[in-house]
């Protein structure tokens, strides 16, 4: 099949693969479908789609694209707070200032939790309650309590339900 012919067959799919893959934001779709057709020119002339249906060079293409897009995102570049970035030896961790509190150190948190505990509670919501106050994660507490974490959750939603029926809301 002549090279110009198979694209005008399947450049409709290739720019709705080209739509499709464009949440990473790097490239447009334009530059997506310009790749796909690269890459299908580059096989063309090796002899790849001889003897392949339209489905396979597709299938080929999108493979070919989602593989262009995960090896060209340029990659994050890690630093530890420990790693020494002056040369006095100062480190990241000294230099950043560290401005989160724990939880019911200030007064706002201290009336919040307060309000909470008025809203009629039940008594697995209170547990669940203390515990997060005390800083466990959801699926601690599940351990804690011999529940599932999606029961958990759902004492933690009631609660929030519960507070925001009564009026209480940061603003």
């Amino acid at each position: 099949m002549d090279f110009r012919i198979l694209l005008d067959k399947i450049t409709p799919v290739l720019k709705h693969i080209a739509r499709k893959n464009l949440l990473y934001g790097f490239y447009s779709e334009e530059d997506l479908y310009q790749e796909m057709c690269i890459f299908l020119w580059q096989n063309y002339g090796q002899g790849l789609p001889i003897g392949k249906n339209e489905a396979y060079v597709i299938k080929a293409c999108e493979f070919h694209i989602k593989n262009f897009l995960r090896k060209g995102r340029p990659k994050a570049i890690f630093s530890s707070l420990d790693e020494v970035i002056t040369p006095g030896g100062l480190t990241l961790g000294d230099i950043i200032e560290d401005k989160k509190l724990p939880f019911g150190s200030s007064v706002e948190d201290k009336i919040t939790v307060d309000e909470i505990k008025k809203t009629g509670l039940t008594e697995k919501e209170r547990t669940v309650l203390s515990y997060l106050l005390k800083g466990y994660t959801v699926r601690q507490i599940a351990d804690e309590m011999s529940i599932s974490h999606v029961m958990v959750l759902k004492y933690k939603k009631n609660m929030i339900k519960k507070w925001r029926k009564k009026g209480y809301q940061k603003r």
